[in-house]
C-alpha cells in the first residue's frame, strides 16, 4: 500500500474493502436489468457529488475488466455553479482521474425565474441538456447516479404523497430524444455504502450547489420515516425495494399502462 498512488488506493478499495457492498451490487444491477449492451456508447453524467463520482469509477473499472465492448464519455454540466463549487468539481475529477468533458448551461438562472417546484424543473432541464450534449457526442445512453436508497424513497413518496404505486426505473427510453436511453447502474447500491467509501478514501464533494437553496421537504420526510422504521426492522428497505418487483395484479384495483387507466372489472368474471 505504501508504494501505491492515491488513485490506485481509491480504485483498489472498490475491489478489496468494498467489493461486497459496492462492486458486487453494481455488477448485479447491470446484469439483472441488462443496462449495458455490446457497442453501447454511454455518457456518464457527473454532478459533483459522491454518487455520480462513484458511478464514474465503477464504470471505468467495468470498462477495464469486461469482455463486452462499449465506450464511455464522462460529462460535467455547469448549470451555473459558483467559481468555488466548479473548482471543487474540477479538482475532484482530476484526483479521481476521470477525463470529464465540461459544458455550460444557464439552468440555475432560468429556474430562478420560475414559480412552483424548482427542484422538479431543474431536474427535467438538466436531463434535457445532458441528453442533447450526449447525443452530439454520438452516445446512445446516459448514466445517472441514482441508487438503491433513491429507489426506496421514491416508492414511499409515490404511495404516501402521490396516491400511486410507482418507482424509479433502472432504465427507460427518452420520449423527447429518440434513440436515447437513460440507465441507473447504481440501482442496487445503497447510499450508506457509498458514504462509507467516501469516508474511507477521505474524499470531498460538493453538496447542494443550488443558489436557491431549494429543499425537497417531502424526500427529507421520507428519509426520516425510513430511519424510524429501520430501528424496528433493518430489512424494511429490502422489502420496499422487492415490492415493486413483485406487484400482484390479481390484487390490484386499478393500474395505468401506456397512459391508459385499467380496472380489475375489465377481467372480473
Amino acid at each position: 500500500m505504501r508504494n501505491l498512488s492515491r488513485i490506485q488506493i481509491i480504485e483498489r478499495s472498490i475491489h478489496r474493502k468494498f467489493r461486497k457492498t459496492l462492486w458486487n451490487p453494481f455488477i448485479a444491477g447491470v446484469k439483472r436489468y441488462e443496462l449495458i449492451k455490446e457497442n453501447d456508447k454511454i455518457a456518464v453524467c457527473l454532478s459533483g457529488g459522491k454518487d455520480s463520482a462513484l458511478l464514474a469509477k465503477l464504470m471505468q473499472e467495468l470498462y477495464r475488466h469486461t469482455e463486452v465492448p462499449f465506450e464511455l464519455k464522462f460529462l460535467v454540466m455547469d448549470p451555473g455553479y459558483s467559481p468555488e463549487a466548479l473548482q471543487t468539481v474540477r479538482e475532484t475529477t482530476a484526483l479521481l482521474e476521470i477525463p470529464a468533458i465540461y459544458f455550460n448551461s444557464d439552468i440555475f438562472e432560468a429556474v430562478a425565474k420560475l414559480k412552483g417546484a424548482p427542484c422538479y424543473m431543474c431536474a427535467r432541464m438538466r436531463r434535457g441538456y445532458l441528453y442533447n450534449f450526449a447525443r452530439e457526442l454520438g452516445c446512445n445512453k446516459i448514466a445517472l447516479g441514482h441508487h438503491f436508497s433513491d429507489v426506496v424513497e421514491t416508492v414511499l413518496m409515490g404511495l404516501l404523497y402521490g396516491a400511486q404505486i410507482q418507482t424509479m426505473m433502472p432504465k427507460l427510453h427518452s420520449k423527447n430524444f429518440p434513440g436515447m436511453e437513460l440507465i441507473r447502474p447504481l440501482y442496487c447500491v445503497r447510499e450508506e455504502d457509498i458514504a462509507a467509501w467516501v469516508r474511507y478514501n477521505q474524499l470531498e464533494f460538493i453538496q447542494c450547489a443550488c443558489p436557491l437553496k431549494a429543499e425537497d421537504s417531502k424526500r427529507r420526510e421520507i428519509k426520516e420515516l425510513l430511519q424510524k422504521l429501520r430501528r424496528d426492522d433493518r430489512y424494511v428497505d429490502d422489502r420496499i425495494f422487492k415490492s415493486v418487483h413483485m406487484v400482484n395484479l390479481d390484487t390490484v384495483i386499478g393500474y395505468k399502462q401506456d397512459g391508459t387507466e385499467h380496472s380489475f372489472l375489465e377481467r372480473y368474471p
